[in-house]
């Protein structure tokens, strides 16, 4: 029988890709997720029966172990950007982390990857970032030989990053930004995907940043955005102090409604990480110990975002007809 890696959040932005590349390199994937039902895409990444979504809930120790059972691999993709009143960034990031990393262990499973992220630090101004620090912390106590893989903000065409920034173009003729000179490396979501293919299959441990070929402003990536989306816009940026207040207010309106109203724009930890650049410490292991080169993102960014250009689609030819004598 060919070997089983068990994905937690394995349908998610990232563990969708890995579940697919591993499914390619001939493994049974195990797609753990809260809900199976929606998770049954996942099944053509493979053949028939390769890749099972089933029903896990990692706050539950017997609910994590049952679907590790057999496994001869771990990855660990579950993790959330923003809080709710039942998902709580130390019970997500720190302990669900430890519990995979504990049980798997126990169950002398071979290999771990865990997916952090860059600035992820127990002094961290950020909650999100001090429980992803925290998350390390529990993974390496009970899985020393574990991978870490820490990416920059990742890109692809499920994101919640450039897609919401092209969304936000629609809206009116000024983009206001918080955090507009912060810089990123933004990764490509499959590099990702190949980096926990590649420590799976040979064998690494350690931590690795995951950054792309370049480093940018918030500010000109979203320039980028705009010119392949095609529309102009103002970008305002906004100093902290507002965009606290905002954010603030954000929050504040999920609170009290008791989260019928959903805070999806800029919550007050997003804030506080924005303070801070996104990119990859120098002399830190990353994609050029893996073997790997990052994609560029100029060469990605069309082939999704087109579809919030004016004309969609039909927009190439529309300016093409305009080149169009009478």
């Amino acid at each position: 029988m060919s070997k089983l890696v068990t994905i937690y959040g394995g349908s998610g932005f990232v563990g969708r890709y890995i579940a697919r590349r591993m499914a390619k390199a001939g493994w049974r994937v195990r797609v753990a997720v809260r809900r199976p039902n929606e998770a049954l895409f996942v099944k053509s990444f493979g053949a028939v029966g390769q890749v099972e979504p089933v029903l896990c809930n990692v706050r539950d120790d017997a609910s994590v172990a049952a679907v590790m059972l057999g496994a001869d691999a771990v990855v660990n993709c579950v993790g959330i950007l923003a809080e709710t009143s039942r998902n709580k960034f130390d019970t997500i990031h720190a302990q669900s982390a430890g519990r995979v990393a504990r049980i798997a262990t126990e169950q002398g499973v071979a290999s771990l990857v865990h997916l952090s992220s860059i600035g992820a630090d127990l002094e961290a101004a950020s909650e999100y970032s001090q429980t992803k620090g925290q998350g390390e912390v529990e993974v390496l106590e009970h899985f020393p030989t574990a991978t870490i893989l820490r990416p920059s903000v990742i890109f692809g065409a499920e994101d919640g990053f450039l897609n919401k920034f092209a969304f936000m173009s629609r809206l009116g003729p000024i983009l206001p930004l918080v955090g507009a000179t912060t810089k990123f490396q933004p990764v490509f979501v499959d590099d990702v995907a190949t980096a926990a293919e590649v420590a799976i299959l040979q064998g690494k441990s350690g931590v690795y940043e995951l950054g792309g070929p370049d480093i940018m402003s918030l500010r000109l990536i979203v320039e980028k955005v705009l010119a392949v989306v095609h529309r102009r816009r103002l970008i305002v940026n906004k100093p902290f102090f507002a965009g606290s207040i905002i954010a603030g207010l954000l929050d504040f309106t999920q609170a009290v409604s008791l989260g019928l109203v959903r805070n999806g724009i800029l919550t007050l930890d997003q804030v506080k990480s924005l303070r801070s650049d996104n990119i990859v410490e120098e002399g830190a292991k990353g994609f050029s110990d893996l073997n790997i080169t990052p994609t560029n993102m100029d060469a990605i960014m069309p082939s999704y975002l087109w579809r919030f250009r004016p004309d969609g689609q039909f927009d190439d030819i529309r300016d093409s007809a305009k080149n169009l004598k009478a």
